[in-house]
């Protein structure tokens, strides 16, 4: 997975990002910002709990607070969540890593795809997707773009899987399936954790 994702990296930086970025990002700007903060440090990680084929847990550095839902079992070298910032526990995104075979030496928006997401035969969602890597991290993370999560997450927490599907212009379309089994609780306690906590005093 990290090799694919390596090659993607290297043959697309310079592709469609720029015209799509600039009619999206009016609309992610905050959340951009909380999870380039999120990603490049080093968060505690706090009470964690177990849900089946995924776990809940808080991210903490000082005084700021993310709550995560995260899958961990489908793929050794990838991961998919929901999270959640602390005050802003209304506003959630999704996101996945994938582990890369070495530390990253810059921050950079690689490029932004055009992506699909579908829960078990649900219609499925088109949308975009923005490859990011972070410098001091050997995570490649993926963003998505989503005008309507909350009905995303309602069919993830009643759902047994979740497909997603990127577009790679002339190669074939790269494809991943994370499991749902667990998603309901792990989904349902990092929401309830993001509300009773409020913000940061």
């Amino acid at each position: 997975m990290a090799q694919i994702m390596m090659a993607t990296l290297a043959s697309r930086f310079h592709s469609s990002m720029l015209i799509a970025k600039s009619v999206l990002m009016a609309m992610a700007v905050p959340l951009m910002v909380a999870m380039s903060e999120a990603n490049a440090a080093t968060f505690n990680t706090e009470r964690v709990a177990n849900h089946d084929h995924w776990q809940s847990m808080i991210l903490s550095l000082g005084g700021e607070q993310h709550y995560r839902a995260v899958e961990t079992h489908s793929y050794s070298d990838a991961t998919l969540s929901l999270n959640a910032t602390q005050g802003v526990c209304d506003l959630p995104w999704l996101e996945m890593r994938v582990t890369l075979e070495q530390q990253q030496g810059e921050s950079r928006a690689v490029n932004l795809v055009p992506a699909r997401l579908r829960v078990d035969e649900q219609p499925m969602i088109d949308t975009m997707a923005e490859f990011i890597t972070e410098r001091g991290d050997d995570g490649f993370y993926v963003h998505f773009y989503l005008s309507d999560l909350e009905s995303l997450m309602t069919d993830m927490r009643q759902g047994e899987q979740l497909f997603l599907g990127f577009d790679q212009e002339e190669r074939e379309p790269w494809y991943m399936t994370f499991s749902l089994q667990g998603a309901d609780a792990a989904i349902s306690r990092m929401l309830g954790q993001c509300e009773n906590n409020g913000p940061a005093a």
